[in-house]
């Protein structure tokens, strides 16, 4: 992918009758507009009828009402024969809302985390500030996991739940950036291997960039391996439960000790997964495609 970002040719969309953004932030910036999207979403059915929608608003004065629905049509409400329904700008709007985006910021103190420390066998620990979500060992302070997470996603979850929802979210959503789609606006990814990261104290990580939105995930390569049928195969084969185990607990996906960098011009790694006693070796290109693979005896590992 090149490092320009596309020109008006070469986009889908010449978004010549577009709202700037500044504009779209103003209008659901009032609070009846937004009333107005939220009646919507709890609406139990849609399209709902100009006089329904006010009702559950409360908004009295219909031209008032009228003015302020006028300002979300085309844009984040569309008009049909049978009512207002949204649009999908529409539906972000309240999602983000619902998700804490805008108007929270909680933070938890550290509570236990399942699973040991890949250096030194520690316990694990979760913290949450600015809608991230850190596991590391309470002993040496190794990061495993480090991940952004919506502040609604916090509410009505035990820990547990709470862990297992991060878990869940970290893979789906680097494994569509690996996919080359991005998770927030939907442009294009490009993958790129990095070497070392102060966060999360390795010699290579990934990075899946957004060329429209500047989106950036950066993970292990491990993590990527969570998405690789030989790898997968491996796993089945050997009845390991991969889905629920937490990622951070594999040592080969956050850890150094898998991981061998056979060549960087261009870019040639080497993993090898270990399940008791038989470990999958998977080489990958620069792409972090699978190339090679064979299995081999843990105890003739040297």
């Amino acid at each position: 992918m090149s490092d320009s970002a596309p020109t008006h040719e070469d986009t889908l969309l010449g978004c010549e009758d577009c709202i700037s953004p500044a504009e779209a932030f103003a209008i659901v910036a009032d609070e009846t507009r937004l009333n107005i999207l939220e009646a919507l979403w709890e609406s139990p059915d849609r399209p709902v009828p100009f006089s329904e929608l006010r009702r559950r608003v409360g908004v009295d004065d219909s031209a008032r009402f009228n003015y302020h629905l006028g300002k979300l049509r085309g844009q984040f409400v569309r008009k049909t024969d049978d009512g207002y329904d949204f649009r999908h700008a529409g539906e972000k709007v309240v999602r983000a809302v619902l998700a804490g985006t805008f108007n929270e910021d909680p933070v938890l103190p550290a509570f236990p985390a399942p699973g040991t420390c890949v250096d030194c066998d520690g316990a694990l620990e979760a913290t949450y500030a600015d809608e991230k979500l850190t596991i590391a060992c309470a002993d040496c302070g190794r990061v495993h996991a480090h991940e952004e997470f919506p502040p609604g996603g916090i509410d009505g979850r035990s820990p547990e739940a709470l862990l297992s929802a991060f878990d869940q979210r970290v893979r789906h959503l680097h494994c569509l950036a690996a996919d080359g789609v991005c998770p927030e606006c939907g442009g294009t990814t490009e993958t790129v291997l990095t070497p070392e990261s102060d966060l999360y104290d390795l010699d290579v990580v990934v990075s899946h960039r957004c060329g429209q939105c500047a989106y950036e995930a950066v993970s292990p390569v491990g993590l990527v391996l969570l998405d690789e049928t030989t790898v997968l195969g491996f796993l089945s084969s050997r009845n390991t439960d991969f889905c629920a185990t937490h990622f951070w607990r594999f040592p080969w996906v956050v850890g150094n000790e898998a991981l061998t960098v056979v060549d960087t011009d261009p870019w040639r790694l080497r993993v090898r997964v270990e399940d008791g006693d038989e470990a999958l070796v998977v080489e990958l290109d620069e792409t972090l495609t699978c190339v090679d693979s064979h299995t081999e005896r843990v105890e003739q590992i040297a």
